[in-house]
């Protein structure tokens, strides 16, 4: 149903230069070889690719590049950044971009990447290294998906699967915590 507006985007031209200034990564030096994106692996779950991503910071699509799961879908691996022919460091420029957009409160706070994202870096902080379980129960109590499991009888299949886990050793039922838990809090502030 076309009601005759027009959404256009608005650039804005200072994104660029900011990105960089801030963030001490040369984006502009991407010529869009798409190598990041063709070895990222997790850009099926992306709603853009990473190279996507740069470009909308080359146009300065602000809303775009901080308002996309892209930046917190970002496993990073650091396998763009190798990939790279320009030595472009894309994981840090997606970290980056994860802390601007929570600056600029761009998060939808409602948004599974986000909750995970969210449940994931809280357990680093509490542990300083993931605790897996810790992780799974926080998770399906935040992102509400636990009522949903209940309701639809998932969960049996769920707990046989963490069973199994369990009795291989695989699912650590306490957590372990590492012995620079302080480095790793300042690391985080």
């Amino acid at each position: 149903m076309n009601t005759g507006q027009t959404n256009f985007l608005e650039p804005d031209f200072d994104f660029l230069p900011e990105v960089e200034h801030e963030s001490g990564i040369k984006a502009s030096a991407c010529f869009q070889c798409r190598k990041c994106s063709n070895g990222c692996p997790v850009t099926f779950a992306m709603d853009y690719p990473p190279d996507q991503i740069i470009r909308f910071i080359h146009l300065g699509l602000k809303d775009l590049a901080l308002g996309s799961s892209t930046i917190w879908i970002c496993a990073a691996c650091e396998t763009c950044t190798t990939r790279c022919p320009n030595e472009i460091d894309i994981a840090g420029l997606m970290d980056y971009l994860k802390q601007r957009a929570l600056k600029e409160k761009v998060v939808l706070r409602d948004s599974l990447t986000y909750r995970f994202h969210r449940v994931f870096m809280d357990e680093i902080a509490r542990h300083g290294r993931v605790f897996e379980a810790g992780i799974l129960f926080r998770y399906l109590l935040v992102s509400g998906q636990w009522w949903s499991k209940l309701a639809d009888g998932s969960w049996w299949r769920d707990t046989n699967l963490a069973l199994k886990l369990l009795r291989k050793g695989r699912l650590p039922l306490r957590p372990h915590s590492v012995a620079a838990r302080q480095e790793i809090e300042s690391l985080l502030k």
